[in-house]
């Protein structure tokens, strides 16, 4: 074609028309399209499936389970300042002044056992086979090392803990372990306590919404009630009468959380009742139960999606929250807020055992905000390109 004249008429070959034709895509196929177009929602998506595989196929390729207790190694942080000393070996003093023989790659071996301890002196001697290894000036860490021969041993080098590789906590549990089953925890609740409320929410905003009238005032005055019930107070009540952990924690978020899902669908049917389309099923003599079905909740799927997937990280941060003060998840099973718990009489001398579950609670919750963002800009027709 002509740069000069761009009214030019284009014939009508094989070639212009393969170059014209522009392959149509389906509501999904289009949506898809345009969530992938936005960096932070496919990032938030490719982050909520590396989640679910770490919660989900991690426990199986791990050697520890999530209550398995090594108290000779509690406390052992993933980089571990060494010294170095005979036959290859290295040493690792513990905030505890205990003794831990590495090997070269890192690999815990051995907690050495106390020999000999001066209080007046400040020094401990602890046998290393034939020979002894002496930490003194204890009172402020790092403590220094002497080797058999009573030399200052002045060089310490950072190695990576090859055992343990997030470390292990206060009672020599593995903390990467832990974290997995942490997170498939959180994960569980979330979606078990989200898709109740997704029925619970969707039934009862639609009946209220396409019903009207007194049904709507009642049903809707029944959604302030229940909302404005503290959920921790709501909580400790539900765990008086049932027993402590999982369970306790689903039923109490499967009964409040349903609230803001069933106004945003009440929301939804009150916009979409008098549509055409509406019309023609009442002419046609369609139930009630047909037109919530079949034409009010699928057109009103796009802000119920997005509701979910906001719902989501707000029942993993309520279930961390709860498990944190102590009236969620029972021990020894591995929670978030259970991790964060137990580290937080430690902060000072290891605070990577706190600083683990809350980056991991922090990654979802930002992974499937950047979802729910990302679907609701997907699934607005105002927004389309």
């Amino acid at each position: 074609m002509d740069a000069a004249n761009k009214w030019e008429r284009i014939s009508s070959s094989d070639g212009e028309a393969d170059r014209l034709y522009s392959k149509s895509r389906t509501f999904a196929g289009d949506v898809w399209f345009r969530f992938r177009r936005k960096p932070t929602a496919l990032l938030g998506f490719i982050l909520v499936v590396i989640l679910l595989l770490f919660a989900i196929v991690g426990p199986f390729f791990s050697p520890y389970t999530y209550s398995q207790q090594n108290t000779k190694m509690a406390n052992v942080p993933p980089v571990m300042k060494v010294f170095p000393g005979p036959d290859g070996s290295y040493f690792y003093i513990t905030q505890g002044l205990k003794v831990i023989e590495l090997d070269e790659d890192g690999h815990l071996i051995q907690q050495l056992k106390k020999k000999k301890d001066d209080a007046k002196l400040k020094q401990t001697s602890f046998k290393f086979g034939d020979d002894q290894l002496v930490i003194m000036d204890y009172s402020s860490l790092p403590a220094v090392m002497l080797d058999q021969d009573g030399n200052r041993i002045e060089e310490t080098i950072l190695k990576w803990n090859a055992t343990y590789v997030l470390g292990t906590d206060h009672l020599g549990r593995d903390i990467l372990t832990r974290l997995m089953y942490g997170t498939r925890i959180s994960l569980m609740v979330a979606f078990i306590a989200t898709a109740v409320n997704m029925i619970i929410g969707i039934l009862y905003g639609g009946i209220a919404g396409y019903r009207g009238g007194k049904t709507d005032a009642i049903m809707m005055r029944i959604v302030d009630i229940i909302s404005t019930i503290p959920l921790t107070l709501y909580v400790i009540l539900i765990k008086v009468c049932l027993d402590d952990g999982l369970i306790s924690i689903i039923v109490a978020l499967s009964s409040v959380y349903w609230v803001d899902m069933a106004r945003v669908v009440r929301g939804q049917v009150l916009s979409l009742k008098n549509q055409e389309f509406v019309m023609a099923a009442r002419t046609i003599g369609s139930s009630t139960r047909t037109i919530l079905l079949t034409h009010l909740i699928p057109n009103a799927m796009g802000p119920i999606l997005v509701t979910v997937t906001m719902l989501i990280p707000s029942a993993i941060f309520m279930e961390a929250f709860m498990s944190f003060i102590g009236i969620g998840i029972a021990p020894p099973m591995a929670s978030l807020g259970t991790m964060c718990n137990d580290a937080t009489e430690a902060l000072r001398t290891n605070p990577y055992q706190l600083f683990l579950p809350a980056i991991v609670i922090c990654v979802i919750m930002f992974a499937f905000n950047f979802v729910g963002d990302g679907l609701r800009d997907a699934l607005d027709p105002k927004l389309k390109k």
